[in-house]
């Protein structure tokens, strides 16, 4: 088998690094303690210390600091079931991990995800002070909720500044969360408040909107749900805490008068015809960190499977910070299975611990070693393994182009249509119709986009696309003759046209097992008038394009002539992946893909005959890089 090309020094992936005995066996909880911001508002913060139930202690420490918008409370409360649920979590056997499974789900709270996730108490027994901040509008704090909004970031300034205030606290702060908490970590970072030692982010994104928001174009359904979860539970206050510091009558006020009209906009975003905030904008950009202004130690986790996949690569790049004191780890998983497997013999150390030991070493100075872990590791799809290098995609890698024919590879009798991918371009022309009709919710898709759970229901719901293929023109290639390596993301270019005015394009690419099963990598997707390409941003590699940064504006929209070709490249989110001897590739391509992704009914009657152009003098074809294999 092809060996990867890694790093000859410093620490594997399953690299233990101390964190020294609990100095503190008892903590001291204060919930609902307000934190007064400038323009009135009052947020609301659980504070974790080393003490007791009766008396914190008296040393100033540092402090780890958590903005949530889904109800701290909900998160305090079901940590009391942190200790069992790990301890259920590591009876159950685990997998292989050459795909993540039902079993690997269950087991993911044996991996110490839950302590990151709220306040990481094997830190705070060890001399940190933890809090965990509702953003305003949620949870018990004042307010009107506008995500990552100018006066939210104002917020996250103000918090550390009170912190740093304290008498508990020595001045030393860092930021950490996952998925929201993530993304106002790095908000927070890229803003440079005094006092800031790190960040430790799980599963943050880029850019959420372009690709939770918006994914290739149209709208996300589990936007509107992930809206009125925070405007249902998320807002469930906690009212003997707000008894107790005079702030119910303010409280009750601020949800009666100032309410959040996200609900609505969401709704309006999807029905109005070109509604501005269907694209890309000024103001959405407002809500994005600005990386390169990062200049503190950086930790970004996050998984081949996660709805944020397509930026976990690109925001490394963007921290401006020395490889090291910056850091990357993805695994193959799903937003709500960061770690599962981690404290395993040949996995990394448990999540909370690793998070100990990177705040260790660069909030508290301690040399013990995790600056030289990484600075980029990956688990591999296909067998499992931990690889650790310099960089990514793979230096040993070069580019390669399949080319999409209509020959026939026997392996998709299932699809709408079976056709090849092969090292040459067709000799013939031919038009492939996309086809239509309902699509299958048994696929990848709907694990991604239930991050992960879906998995509970069986392999067809994550591990095997053969269902969602149905309704899909699939491209396969010959069988492997060697162990091949993926590394990076990769490409589509089409040749295509329509009999209306837009269309709608949904890839998945699989690997395809010997028994016929058809394992998802990765993925991508774009509207048609929105392929016009942002070269300066965009990634090439041997003079390839790999990876297309579409700027997604409305002023960027290309239109769509019925029944005039026109070419398109859509970005497929990076991977790394083994193709085994004797398996191969594929690429599926649809009109959708539910419950990823929502095409508006307006939109919808915009798009009509959809077909992929195979023509010799403008062939079509998937851009990758790769190793072994020839």
């Amino acid at each position: 088998m092809v060996e990867p090309l890694t790093s000859t020094a410093g620490a594997p992936p399953d690299a233990r690094f101390d964190i020294g005995p609990e100095r503190y066996p008892k903590l001291h909880a204060a919930v609902t303690v307000p934190i007064p911001m400038s323009d009135g508002a009052v947020l609301s913060a659980d504070i974790l210390r080393p003490g007791d139930r009766s008396r914190p202690t008296d040393e100033p420490l540092p402090a780890l600091i958590n903005f949530t918008a889904y109800n701290k409370m909900l998160n305090r409360h079901g940590m009391r079931a942190n200790r069992a649920l790990r301890a259920l979590a590591g009876r159950i056997a685990p997998s292989d991990r050459a795909r993540m499974t039902a079993r690997d789900v269950l087991r993911t709270p044996a991996g110490g995800v839950l302590e990151p996730f709220a306040i990481n108490r094997t830190a705070v027994s060890r001399g940190y002070v933890g809090l965990m901040v509702d953003v305003r509008g949620t949870g018990s704090s004042t307010g009107t909720w506008d995500f990552f909004g100018p006066r939210e970031q104002r917020d996250y300034l103000e918090v550390l500044r009170w912190v740093r205030e304290q008498p508990w606290c020595d001045g030393r702060v860092a930021v950490t969360g996952l998925s929201y908490g993530a993304i106002a970590a790095l908000v927070t970072a890229g803003l440079r408040p005094e006092g800031l030692a790190a960040v430790f982010a799980i599963e943050a994104g880029e850019n959420p909107v372009r690709e939770l928001g918006l994914t290739g174009g149209v709208p996300t359904p589990g936007m509107l749900a992930w809206i009125l979860f925070v405007h249902g539970a998320g807002r469930i206050p906690a009212l003997p805490g707000l008894v107790r510091e005079g702030l119910l009558g303010h409280y009750l006020r601020d949800r009666i008068t100032a309410r959040s009209d996200w609900v609505r906009r969401a709704i309006r975003i999807a029905v109005s015809i070109d509604h501005p905030d269907g694209y890309l904008n000024p103001e959405w950009a407002a809500r994005l960190a600005h990386f390169e202004e990062i200049d503190v130690p950086t930790w970004i986790h996050g998984g081949w499977h996660d709805v944020y996949n397509r930026s976990n690569f690109r925001i490394y790049e963007r921290i401006p910070v020395a490889p090291g004191a910056k850091q990357i780890l993805v695994d193959d998983s799903y937003h709500l299975t960061p770690g599962s497997g981690f404290g395993d013999p040949g996995n990394p150390q448990a999540l909370d611990e690793l998070q100990c030991a990177f705040f260790d070493r660069w909030v508290k100075g301690i040399d013990n070693g995790i600056d030289r872990y990484g600075p980029v590791t990956v688990r591999r799809q296909g067998d499992g393994r931990w690889i650790r290098r310099d960089e990514y995609p793979d230096p040993a890698t070069r580019v390669r182009r399949l080319y999409l024919t209509t020959d026939p590879s026997g392996t998709a009798s299932h699809a709408a249509a079976d056709g090849g991918l092969s090292t040459a371009p067709t000799d013939t022309e031919y038009p492939l119709t996309v086809p239509t009709g309902r699509v299958s919710a048994a696929s990848n898709n709907t694990a991604v986009m239930t991050m992960g759970v879906a998995l509970l229901f069986g392999d067809r719901f994550g591990n095997d696309d053969r269902r969602s293929e149905a309704t899909a023109l699939t491209f396969t290639s010959a069988p492997f003759e060697t162990d091949t390596v993926l590394s990076g993301p990769m490409n589509l270019h089409l040749l295509a046209a329509v009999d209306g005015e837009d269309a709608f394009w949904s890839v998945t690419v699989c690997d395809v097992r010997p028994d016929g099963v058809s394992a998802p990598l990765t993925r991508g997707a774009l509207l048609s008038t929105l392929r016009a390409i942002d070269a300066a941003d965009s990634y090439y590699a041997e003079g390839e394009l790999l990876f297309a940064m579409h700027p997604m504006t409305a002023d960027s929209a290309l239109p769509v002539t019925p029944g005039e070709a026109f070419e398109i490249d859509i970005e497929i989110n990076p991977t790394e992946a083994l193709i085994r001897a004797g398996h191969r590739l594929r690429v599926a391509v649809s009109p959708t893909s539910f419950p990823r992704h929502l095409i508006p009914p307006w939109k919808r009657r915009q798009i009509a005959g959809q077909r992929i152009l195979l023509r010799p003098d403008c062939p079509s074809y998937l851009s990758f890089r790769a190793f072994g294999g020839d």
